[in-house]
């Protein structure tokens, strides 16, 4: 499997679990880690997991990984960027931003981003499948969800919806979309807020900004949490500003 990433302007471009011919074939798992991979499934403590779904870290240096990011030479901050993207949930560990299960046979299952997975009551759900039900809303033409931890709750999870033109985000609609999340998904996927905003942020090539617009609700300035020159409309990350350090309705 080869892993793309763009995080902070620079490329990871290698293979850190692969097929390989000298191996059983498992439906649905890939062979083996690569050569020079260290990689490992990780808790939210750092204990490495054996048949259980953990963040994907990489513990040892290996050849391709980037020393530093283009443009991340603050002298004050030198290496800021590259620290806050893989190691800060894991000092000193790189942590790649992907679900994976490293079984007890050696083989590995990817399952997807873990910074835009959405985790309630221990149950993850892509982002992709809210979206799928908000945008069967006629009313609603995009859409954005993110999972904010708070420490002693189950979170904050706030919806932003960009509405088609001549809508309005009244009861009625708030509690159209509650519904359908609740009948589709399940009633822990309900966000706790939904607020109408003019655009979803997204990179040039399309990509929603969903670890963005996270940093920027935790408290980062809206001007660091990405590069303005990939973004296809830099505005709309700044309004999500105002959102900054929002405390959960009632």
């Amino acid at each position: 499997m080869w892993l793309f990433s763009t995080s902070g302007g620079t490329d990871v471009c290698t293979a850190f679990v692969a097929g390989c011919p000298l191996l059983p074939v498992y439906e649905g798992e890939l062979q083996c880690r690569a050569l020079g991979c260290a990689v490992e499934a990780w808790d939210e403590q750092g204990n490495s997991l054996i048949d259980e779904v953990g963040e994907l870290v990489i513990t040892e240096p290996m050849p391709s990984m980037p020393l530093f990011f283009w443009g991340d030479g603050d002298p004050a901050r030198p290496g800021e960027r590259l620290r806050e993207s893989y190691f800060s949930m894991y000092p000193g560990v790189w942590r790649h931003g992907d679900w994976i299960e490293i079984t007890s046979r050696g083989t590995a299952v990817i399952y997807g981003r873990s910074d835009s997975t959405i985790n309630r009551s221990g149950i993850r759900m892509g982002t992709s499948e809210i979206y799928r039900a908000v945008l069967g809303i006629d009313a609603i033409v995009d859409a954005l969800v993110v999972d904010i931890p708070r420490p002693g709750t189950e979170g904050w999870m706030p919806l932003f919806v960009v509405l088609r033109e001549g809508a309005e985000l009244d009861d009625d609609l708030r509690n159209r979309l509650r519904a359908a999340l609740r009948a589709q998904l399940s009633p822990r996927h309900v966000p706790d807020e939904i607020h109408q905003v003019p655009g979803i942020p997204r990179t040039l090539s399309g990509k929603k900004l969903e670890v963005p617009v996270r940093k920027i609700l935790h408290g980062t300035d809206p001007e660091r949490a990405a590069d303005p020159n990939a973004l296809a409309d830099p505005d709309v990350l700044g309004y999500y500003g105002r959102f900054r350090g929002e405390e959960p309705a009632g």
